[in-house]
């Protein structure tokens, strides 16, 4: 076997490997805060506040906003962005707005801002209305899962 063979081989054996393992991949350099929806935006453009007050996904306007740790919130209303001011800790999703139940299971994922829940005054977001089908069939202990997780998903 010559050199560039071996390399070839070499390269395709680390490819197979993890996927025959099912290895998840590594996460380094992910952002702690997903704002894949909406650039640097947070929960995907919606108010964050509405999910806790009023148990709905409410799309924020561009025009009302609050700054967190960098993320830019949007709000329905200039009561809510007050309301957030407060303790935007209590508003903001876990888990950095990733997907929950990826968290939970050991990855991350983006999300869809109109599949949340409310649990204990904190706010999960999920990928899709399935998986937060599947999500709300044992909250509690995905939540115990994903606690334990977070923040060690994001890689080194």
């Amino acid at each position: 076997m010559n050199r560039r063979t071996a390399v070839i081989f070499l390269a395709s054996a680390l490819v197979a490997v993890p996927a025959f393992l099912n290895v998840q991949p590594s996460y380094a350099g992910k952002a702690e805060v997903f704002t894949g929806l909406i650039d640097s935006t947070g929960a995907g453009g919606y108010d964050v506040v509405a999910y806790h007050t009023d148990n709905l996904a409410k799309p924020g306007n561009e025009a009302i906003v609050a700054e967190f740790e960098g993320v830019t919130y949007r709000f329905i209303n200039d009561a809510n962005r007050a309301t957030f001011a407060t303790n935007p800790a209590q508003y903001v999703p876990a888990y950095g707005g990733y997907c929950a139940y990826a968290v939970s299971q050991g990855y991350t994922a983006k999300i869809d801002p109109e599949a949340f829940s409310v649990v204990n005054g904190r706010l999960y977001l999920n990928y899709s209305k399935g998986v937060q089908s599947k999500w709300q069939k044992d909250t509690a202990g995905y939540i115990a899962a994903g606690d334990a997780n977070w923040p060690n998903v994001l890689g080194d």
